[in-house]
């Protein structure tokens, strides 16, 4: 099997400030440590958005400090809360799609990985955090499509294109849904749909496609299915996503690795650095 690592809703604030009594980047670093010792067979690790809780300079340059030098190659992906100015000041030498999106392919094998950028702006509208797939955006995923004809595909992006059953958070998901589905009717080879943003985990099946959703390694959306609010958050365990793909499966696993850190059952604590 091959595997990948995805970490969202990273969600740095700038040193010292907090998020409901948690701290941003020592969450991070703890997920960093422990997927380095338990999945070193990591072929890549995938940053799904809310990289940052403001867009600053300073956020991305605190990411950048925290992931120099790590042994798992990195693509980067965006969300509401980044800014992509700020971004790519900071990661001058992450390529770009041709439209000046954060958008990225990877190939596993016989697996396509497509990494959708979702980022609504520049200009970004104040106090609104739904996602967007621009005519560019969707002209590039058309495109990399055109040539996976024969691969099993995958796709990756920040916000969901669909209903999770939080009315708040329903209200800021992609915005152009439909456009999206137009396009993942029209290919068959389209298996899974990977994303972040609710900071919970979630999955179903939608539009013939099935998803997965991974929590954040910061705070999450606490279990209020009526909830309008999209800004509630509980400070329950943080996690990362493990996805495997073999010839029959894609396989997603979500690994609470501070109950694994803390936990007396694991051996981590005597793997080597």
């Amino acid at each position: 099997m091959r595997k990948i690592i995805v970490i969202t809703d990273i969600h740095l604030r700038s040193a010292g400030r907090d998020i409901i009594g948690l701290y941003p980047l020592k969450q991070l670093e703890k997920a960093l440590i422990h997927v380095k010792k338990a999945h070193p067979d990591a072929e890549h690790l995938i940053l799904m958005g809310d990289l940052t809780h403001s867009g600053h300079t300073e956020e991305f340059e605190m990411l950048k400090a925290a992931v120099k030098g790590y042994p798992i190659p990195i693509t980067y992906m965006l969300g509401n809360h980044d800014k992509r100015n700020s971004f790519i000041k900071t990661f001058p030498k992450i390529p770009l799609a041709s439209t000046g999106h954060l958008q990225t392919r990877i190939e596993l094998g016989n697996d396509v990985l497509l990494c959708l950028d979702t980022l609504n702006g520049p200009p970004y509208p104040e106090n609104q955090h739904n996602g967007i797939l621009c005519k560019d955006r969707l002209d590039w995923l058309n495109k990399e499509l055109d040539k996976s004809i024969n691969k099993r595909v995958s796709l990756f992006m920040h916000h969901p294109p669909h209903n999770i059953g939080f009315p708040g958070m329903d209200k800021i998901k992609l915005k152009n849904s439909s456009d999206l589905f137009k396009i993942i009717s029209q290919h068959s080879n389209i298996c899974h749909i990977f994303t972040g943003h609710v900071h919970r985990t979630i999955s179903g099946h939608t539009n013939g496609v099935g998803f997965s959703i991974f929590k954040s390694t910061c705070h999450q959306t606490p279990m209020a299915l009526d909830a309008d609010d999209s800004s509630l958050s509980v400070p329950e365990p943080a996690a990362y996503g493990i996805i495997l793909f073999d010839d029959q499966s894609i396989i997603a696993h979500t690994e609470d690795y501070e109950i694994a850190i803390q936990s007396s059952s694991t051996s981590l604590d005597a793997m080597p650095d």
